[in-house]
């Protein structure tokens, strides 16, 4: 019997590992990347270093509009340990974790190293990758698949759909496969920019621009009851609100904006104090004055702006402080509703939300439920992470899956995993 032909419409992360697996199962696989080296979004993560997983996961920090059972499935199919190890054994790069932040890392802090040892492990596997092909066209016929390109089209027995979402548009990605997905009858959550910086015009803390600190961010969107919360680094920039925290809550705001409504929440405690503790501190009679109390645990001029903004004379002493101004200041440090008017995009977004409904693929495979031979992964799929490798874990492991999947025989038939 013949191997399997098997197209990989792109080399990103999804696509490059779906490309290894298909080719490891001896299908015969063709990689096709729009860009001339593949890859993009690998080699400019984690600043250049590549935050290749997390550490330990959270399954419930994952963001979907489809069943949260069959994402955790997904996710189940290939367990974290067994992903540290391919990277480790089979790519032969060793991982070491960031102990502040929980991330893993190629020990050489070069992403470049992840993209090559991929694309080099898809080559040694058989794949053969086409730099600079465009996809512009893809049907079923025949029960096979006409891939169209600006170099010619070719036949298929399997396709895989890897091509990504909007996000950070330089790298290439454009939203094609989710617009030809949808033309072919999948349901699309609408997407949406996700782990964006938020904005606001005008800027209220523009002078604050380069402050950074670690806080907690909510974000609540009465409307919709939609709401999310996260703890980590917080950036003031010269349009508004970045950091790692910002990024994990910011679909909640994204969302409701694109719904019509700019009254989605953004509250901030600025520092690990609570209410209580707050109180306590404030409370405690002494010449002290209120300022240098909130020095102590926040940057010189973020406390500053937030002690004005409280209302409060700087130079009070604790002993002179009232019980409505103690009571203000504690609002403002432990519950401050940060302005906002927008965000930044897909321009700057890690990630698009939304996407192809799960409904529409067989989470063992992730082949279309509509289409035999058309398996997704990676991006083009309703689901995302927060920052800190979830959403190359996802690509990760929804492109074995499709790859195991595109290199089965007959179609539909069982998966061996």
């Amino acid at each position: 019997m013949s191997p399997r032909r098997v197209a990989v419409i792109g080399a990103g992360a999804a696509g490059t590992m779906a490309a290894i697996f298909a080719a490891d199962r001896g299908a015969q696989v063709t990689l096709l990347e729009r860009t001339r080296d593949g890859g993009r979004k690998i080699l400019i993560s984690g600043g250049g270093r590549c935050n290749i997983l997390p550490a330990r996961l959270d399954e419930s920090r994952f963001v979907t509009d489809s069943s949260p059972h069959t994402l955790k499935n997904i996710l189940r199919s290939w367990p974290l340990a067994a992903q540290v190890e391919f990277f480790e054994k089979d790519l032969g790069l060793p991982l070491v974790e960031e102990a502040d932040s929980a991330k893993l890392f190629p020990a050489s802090n070069r992403a470049r190293d992840v993209r090559d040892r991929l694309l080099d492990r898809a080559r040694g596997s058989g794949a053969r990758p086409l730099f600079g092909t465009a996809v512009t066209g893809l049907a079923p016929t025949g029960g096979r698949w006409l891939v169209e390109t600006g170099n010619g089209a070719g036949e298929f027995d399997a396709v895989v759909v890897a091509s990504g979402g909007l996000s950070v548009p330089t790298t290439g990605s454009d939203g094609w496969g989710l617009t030809i997905l949808q033309r072919l009858g999948h349901a699309i959550h609408p997407p949406y920019p996700a782990l964006t910086p938020i904005t606001c015009h005008p800027p209220p803390f523009a002078d604050l621009s380069g402050v950074s600190l670690t806080v907690t961010v909510t974000a609540h969107d009465p409307a919709s009851a939609r709401r999310a919360s996260a703890t980590g680094g917080f950036l003031f920039t010269h349009r508004g609100y970045s950091g790692p925290a910002v990024l994990d809550v910011s679909h909640v705001l994204v969302r409701a904006r694109a719904e019509g409504r700019l009254d989605a929440r953004l509250a901030v405690q600025w520092a690990p104090l609570g209410a209580m503790d707050w109180e306590e501190r404030l409370s405690v009679s002494g010449l002290r004055t209120v300022l240098n109390l909130v020095r102590r645990e926040l940057p010189e001029r973020l406390a500053g702006r937030l002690v004005a903004l409280a209302e409060v004379e700087p130079g009070r002493t604790l002993a002179q402080l009232r019980r409505e101004e103690r009571h203000r200041l504690v609002k403002v440090l432990t519950g401050f509703e940060l302005p906002w008017t927008g965000d930044e995009g897909y321009r700057k977004a890690e990630v698009t939300g939304g996407g192809v409904s799960l409904a529409a693929i067989d989470p063992r495979t992730m082949e279309s439920r509509l289409h035999p031979g058309l398996f997704l992964c990676g991006e083009v799929l309703d689901a995302f992470g927060p920052i800190g490798g979830y959403n190359f874990l996802w690509a990760w492991v929804t492109g074995r899956a499709a790859g195991l999947g595109a290199a089965a025989a007959p179609a539909n038939g069982p998966i061996t995993q």
